[in-house]
This record gives C-alpha cells, structure tokens and sequence, in this order.
C-alpha cells in the first residue's frame, strides 16, 4: 500500500495510460481525482467501484475550469500529493501540409494542458514530499517517425519542462519525473494505426510488434506501476529525469545488421 492515502489526481484518466495509472494507484491506496474531458469520465468512476475515486469533466486548455476542479478536489480530499500529467493527443500531419489547427490542438493540449494543471496544483503540493509525473514519450527525444511532428514536439517539451521545473521546485520538496513510453497498447496507438493504414489497422500495430525486442506492444497497467514506483517514496532519490518504458523498441541500433 505504498500510495496508501496518498491524494493524487490523473489527468487524462478516464482511458489509455490514464485509466492504467488510476487502477494501479487504487490497488497502491491513493485516493484518486480523474480530470478528463471526455464524457464517459463518470462512468468510468462509477465502474472503478470505490469511494476513492472521483471524477471531473474538464478541458486542461482553460485555467478556469482546471483551477475550480483543483479547489473542489483539496476541499474534498485535503491536499495534492501526486499530480500525473498524463492528458495528450496525437494526429498524424507532415510538416509541409498540416494546418494551424492540428499544431495547436497538439501545442494547446500536450503543452499548456500540462502547464495550466501544474500552476494550479502546485500551491498545494509544497513542502510535503509531493510528486510530479509527466508523460512525455520516446517520440520528439528520443525517435520519430514521419507525420509525428506536432506530437514529437511537444513531448519533447515535456521533457524539457520536467527537468527545469525539478531544478525550480526541488527546494519545495516537490520531485517531478517524465515517463518516456514507447508503444503501449492504448486508443491513442489505435488511433495512429487507423491513421496510418484505415483499411487495415491491425496490420499496423502487428508491424509495430515485430520491430519491438520483447514484440508487443506494453499494458497500461504497466506503465501504471512505473508512475507509482515514481509516485512513492521508493523513488525519493529520483528527480529531474525521464524514465524509459518501451519494450527495447529503441534499443535497435539497425534492421539489417545482427548475428
């Protein structure tokens, strides 16, 4: 029970990596705040069958509504122990033909989505030993792929932005971590899948396994005990620094070459 009371809110946690990240810190606990902006976020709660989840519907692209389901959320449960900023987006659009709208849907959502929740939970954070979790992505630091511009962009400012908020904060006793996934199978992944190849799909997320070490993709609920290991105090010596979870899928050096 290593997030045993811990208060921790998700974003994005109604589906994908989000709804892995708030079923493992249940099994860990914690006391749960989900902010998503898709409507099943309700029901999504009411499934979990817990009186330590709540849910907010809410767009991290305006402060206002972020900031009201923070206050409601420290009315209720006190403090904010844990913050996941897990709420993104991916579109695939090369660079010569994508427009202003899918930039910014993905500049507005992955970047200052991040942005907005974090000013608002931090007042509440200081001083107690608290926890920042961003999801970032093995795409923008690490790899890229054609049509991942916006997305690779804005996940390697994530990176950025955790290891200047941690040098910022560390004097608050605030450590804040970016998880670095490489392919989990989410309805983000299918989603790419679909871009890639509507026809056949599945035919996309089988040629993403093949090209992976341990070929397949990863659960979310594995990428779920990584940010509570993160989350915890089992990781109280750790911040400032992006953690890999991807399989071995960026461990190849070529395709060709081996013995």
């Amino acid at each position: 029970m290593k997030l045993e009371n811990k208060v921790c809110i998700v974003t994005g946690g109604a589906m994908g990596n989000g709804l892995g990240i708030v079923k493992v810190f249940l099994k860990y606990g914690a006391r749960v705040a989900i902010l998503d902006y898709d409507d099943s976020v309700m029901d999504v709660c009411k499934s979990l069958n817990t009186d330590r989840v709540i849910g907010y519907k809410c767009d991290i692209r305006d402060t206002a509504t972020v900031k009201n389901a923070v206050d409601d959320i420290v009315s209720k449960f006190g403090t904010i122990d844990v913050l996941i900023n897990n709420a993104g987006v991916a579109r695939l659009s090369r660079f010569e033909t994508m427009s202003d709208e899918i930039r910014d849907f993905h500049f507005d959502i992955n970047i200052k989505g991040t942005w907005n929740v974090t000013a608002c939970c931090l007042p509440h954070m200081k001083n107690h030993q608290a926890s920042i979790v961003n999801l970032s992505s093995v795409t923008g630091p690490m790899v890229a792929d054609p049509g991942e511009v916006a997305y690779a962009t804005t996940k390697a400012a994530i990176l950025g932005f955790t290891k200047a908020l941690a040098a910022e904060l560390v004097s608050d006793d605030i450590r804040v971590n970016a998880i670095l996934p490489g392919y989990i199978r989410t309805p983000m992944v299918d989603g790419i899948a679909a871009d890639s190849d509507a026809n056949n799909p599945e035919s996309v997320i089988d040629g993403i396994a093949s090209a992976i070490p341990m070929k397949r993709l990863g659960t979310i609920e594995e990428l779920g005990e990584l940010a509570a290991f993160l989350a915890s105090s089992e990781s109280s010596y750790i911040t400032a620094q992006g953690i890999v979870i991807d399989g071995g899928s960026t461990l190849p050096e070529t395709s060709s070459v081996g013995v």
